[in-house]
């Protein structure tokens, strides 16, 4: 039996799902892509052409929902299935589009560049509870212009598991399909294994804009799934009341489902989102607040109702720095999300309201997954009776220490952490320097990033990656790429 989270009762979530429904309809949604308003007017949406505003009727929303797929694989670079989204499956990349690194030795946050990605990577490559790599920050010594695909190229270069990215502009978009399809066999390979999942944002409230809708239809024709990533900001962009963001979530996620489905039924698509409560004293949008993570429990329990793939952004914190704060939300969403059962949960190494990230923090989170998913496990039974077993042959005052069982199941039961986590006595932990975890943490990252090697590129495929992101720099202005080791 497995521990789980339902922050909502039964009856409720038709409930969210009846009001949605009811919000699509009046006061409907903004949509900016003229290509996804001819598709929705030609399937019996009513269209104000003139305010962009198009309402939906329940019939079309119910037909598109139920094209969706209800489980769906991303592979790795071998095109063996690595992340399965279905049911209660739980699965964890780091957060994504940071646009700062946390310097881990004057502490202050600085703009990230193609380095700090690229350590990253690494990271994420070796540490087993990072089912899939994401495109982490934003590398701001190239082009804003092809920065999306940047990233990607980075990923693909330095990383063989599954990929979470997302596109900046309908401009680079195929480009990164191209990139995919390059570092695989065939573009048929691609569609049929894909290795990666793209965000695609609604912008709240209930609004698809040019970019967001045009590129639910490009992911849905090129058969490479979409993450939706509704971002409801409870009290500002969304009603104040959690319930009330909840039932916007579920309408932008409906909305998007129903684009995307129009362009291609049964192409993959997942029901997720980073949403926030904004914070009435700060006007900050905080990921961190014991609010969101029931948003997000609360949608993913809606999603999960209709069958769905879920996703949301946890195990990351409002805190500046890798400190107590930053490990107290960390760990607690962590723990929400996979009670939840959430899919895919992003996040991790994310400071400042997922601006920054933190290579520190990266492993420092991969701990509190590890033990969060031990938590999942639950307790199990491992032996025929629940304790008798032991007793045999019993004598006072008892050594369970040197029984044989005790041997043969501690490694069952028990997660051993690395030694980022301190569980020594204080004089161990005198003799190693009085470390807090911040410097084993530091240890970590760099141990990690000497054993790391590169994965296997075939000549050919590294040269045509490099090739395809070189051409686009130099009409970005960028002779040379930044140096990658």
């Amino acid at each position: 039996m497995k521990p789980i989270l339902k922050v909502l009762p039964e009856d409720q979530l038709q409930k969210v799902i009846e009001e949605a429904i009811e919000l699509l309809s009046s006061p409907g949604i903004k949509v900016g892509s003229p290509e996804a308003i001819d598709l929705l007017y030609s399937s019996g949406a009513q269209v104000d052409q003139a305010k962009g505003v198009v309402k939906l009727p329940e019939q079309l929303i119910l037909n598109c929902l139920e094209s969706v797929p209800r489980d769906f694989y991303l592979y790795d670079a071998n095109f063996s299935p690595a992340v399965h989204y279905a049911g209660d499956e739980v699965h964890f990349d780091p957060g994504s589009s940071g646009v700062n690194i946390l310097d881990s030795d004057t502490l202050e946050h600085r703009p990230s560049e193609t380095g700090d990605l690229v350590d990253i990577i690494k990271i994420s490559e070796l540490l087993d509870v990072y089912d899939a790599q994401s495109t982490a920050v934003i590398c701001h010594d190239v082009p804003e212009e092809i920065g999306d695909f940047y990233r990607l190229y980075l990923v693909l270069l330095f990383s063989s598991k599954p990929i979470v990215t997302g596109a900046f502009s309908t401009e680079t978009t195929q480009v990164m399909f191209d990139l995919l399809r390059i570092s695989g066999d065939s573009s048929e390979q691609a569609n049929q294994k894909p290795r990666a999942i793209f965000d695609v944002c609604p912008s709240p409230p209930l609004n698809w804009t040019d970019f967001g809708s045009q590129n639910l239809i490009d992911l849905a024709k090129a058969n490479i799934p979409a993450q939706i990533v509704s971002m409801p900001l409870s009290g500002a962009a969304a009603p104040v009341t959690l319930i009330g963001s909840i039932v916007q979530h579920a309408a932008e996620c409906l909305s998007g489902i129903t684009i995307h489905q129009l362009a291609n039924p049964g192409a993959a698509i997942v029901w997720g989102g980073a949403p926030a409560q904004f914070h009435m004293r700060e006007g900050t949008t905080s990921i961190g607040a014991p609010e969101t993570s029931l948003i997000i429990s609360g949608y993913a329990q809606v999603g999960k109702s209709l069958n769905l793939p879920t996703h949301a952004y946890l195990t990351a914190t409002d805190s500046k720095l890798v400190d107590a704060q930053a490990g107290m939300e960390s760990a607690a969403s962590t723990l929400i999300g996979v009670l939840s059962g959430i899919n895919m949960i992003s996040g991790a190494g994310m400071l400042d309201f997922l601006a920054c990230q933190s290579l520190e923090k990266l492993v420092i989170d991969a701990e509190a997954i590890a033990n969060a998913k031990r938590f999942l496990g639950g307790i199990g039974s491992h032996t025929k009776t629940l304790a008798l077993e032991h007793y045999e042959n019993f004598q006072f005052p008892g050594n369970f220490l040197a029984q044989d069982l005790t041997r043969q199941l501690y490694k069952e039961v028990q997660y051993m952490p690395s030694d980022v986590i301190d569980r020594g006595s204080l004089r161990s932990w005198r003799q190693k320097g009085n470390q807090d975890v911040f410097t084993r943490a530091r240890i970590r990252v760099d141990n990690l990033i000497a054993s790391y090697q590169p994965p296997e590129l075939s000549p050919g495929v590294k040269d045509e990656l490099q090739k395809i992101v070189s051409s686009h720099a130099r009409k970005a202005g960028m002779d040379i790429l930044p140096k990658v080791n």
